[in-house]
């Protein structure tokens, strides 16, 4: 797990810089940051999103997933969370969930995140997590300097995330077909789009409510493909 070890201390580094960056920045400043962020965040999710097979899955994956978000309220659940733990921490920062969400989506998924942990879990080299802590960090930076400690906190469901997936594919592997890392950066990429919508503040989309896709596509693609 050495590459999740080297990815998720990456993401801490870099958004620690982002937050001493952010203490001096003006406002003005900080208002085209964001805007600098949000087509950011749209280019990572296009490019994600280029490849896009098995469209129909991919759709039923978003629509099932968000009616399934939608049901369980994830955005409520997590907006509570992000309260009780800005009031425990005393983090001031109203942007602290959607820093959280976009750092969590950018840096988690997608084909590298799901390449890197097969390729280290099934003992092969960890170059490819090597290179992704690179990307990361920088992007980190950037994140953070315009959404706080949200895009630092990251690090923790990086690490539960992409360690699970090495984990997994230890004793797996062969589940992460190409048809499913593909979806799942497919959706992903999807997401990240609303995000940098969101950003950008065109319109407010409950992003947070479609996560459940990400798991609704491994199914389809698994029973279907």
């Amino acid at each position: 797990m050495i590459g999740t070890i080297v990815n998720t201390a990456a993401v801490v580094a870099g958004g620690t810089i982002g937050l001493l960056l952010k203490k001096n920045m003006p406002e003005r400043v900080t208002s085209i940051y964001f805007q600098a962020v949000g087509l950011f965040t749209l280019a990572i999710g296009i490019t994600m999103v280029v490849k896009m097979e098995d469209i129909l899955i991919i759709v039923g994956s978003l629509a099932i997933g968000s009616l399934l978000g939608e049901w369980i309220n994830v955005e409520k659940g997590a907006e509570l969370m992000s309260g009780v733990l800005k009031r425990k921490f005393r983090i001031g920062s109203d942007k602290f969930s959607e820093g959280l969400i976009t750092a969590f989506l950018l840096f988690c998924i997608g084909s590298m995140t799901v390449l890197g942990a097969i390729q280290e879990g099934t003992g092969g080299s960890s170059d490819l997590l090597f290179t992704k802590s690179l990307m990361d960090f920088f992007s980190a930076m950037l994140l953070a300097s315009a959404f706080g400690l949200g895009v630092v906190a990251a690090a923790v469901p990086l690490f539960i995330f992409q360690g699970a997936l090495t984990l997994l594919a230890m004793y797996a592997g062969s589940l992460f077909t190409p048809h499913i890392i593909l979806g799942l950066t497919s959706v992903g990429g999807i997401m990240l789009m609303g995000l940098g919508i969101n950003i950008l503040e065109i319109k407010k989309l409950r992003i947070m409510n479609m996560l459940p896709a990400l798991v609704v596509v491994v199914l389809m693609l698994w029973l279907f493909k």
